[in-house]
């Protein structure tokens, strides 16, 4: 981990038991994986699911500088999955813990296992609003009008949360 450090961007989404605790504690893990600090959290979002099925989510987005390369970061956020009992029985199926490496600094990539950026980012109000949130310079308003039928609040409680828990 001797490479310069790289802004990366990760939604953080779970529907499945506690959502909010085991999002707030994704949110402690995520930026204390190796090589990584946590930059911006963005508030918490309650939403709808979105080409998913199952209950309501919560979501998050992150920015951090880390020195993992793409696939590392990825294969971290998915033992943190992992370990909080996330399993993929089929496609969109509901999840303990979802975590999507969004951006990766500029990287534009594509492979079986990660591409980059998130190929569905620009679709997902779940991603747009906590995102416009903590980087508004990725986020044009012409993004936002375009996901504004999907449905999604802020959670009024989450501002406290991100100066005092991580």
């Amino acid at each position: 981990m001797s490479a310069p450090p790289v802004m990366a961007c990760v939604a953080l989404g779970a529907n499945l038991g506690d959502a909010v605790a085991t999002v707030q504690q994704a949110l402690r893990d995520v930026a204390g994986l190796p090589g990584t600090q946590l930059v911006k959290a963005s508030s918490l979002y309650h939403t709808a699911p979105f080409e998913a099925q199952g209950p309501d989510f919560i979501n998050a987005v992150v920015l951090l500088q880390t020195q993992l390369s793409p696939l590392e970061l990825l294969h971290a956020l998915q033992d943190l999955e992992l370990q909080s009992g996330r399993e993929r029985p089929y496609v969109n199926a509901p999840r303990t813990l979802d975590l999507d490496v969004v951006f990766y600094g500029d990287v534009v990539l594509e492979t079986p296992e990660l591409t980059l950026p998130h190929p569905r980012w620009q679709a997902r109000a779940f991603v747009l609003l906590p995102l416009a949130e903590v980087w508004p310079e990725r986020v044009s308003a012409a993004q936002l009008l375009a996901v504004q039928e999907q449905a999604i609040e802020r959670l009024p409680y989450s501002d406290s949360f991100r100066a005092s828990s991580i």
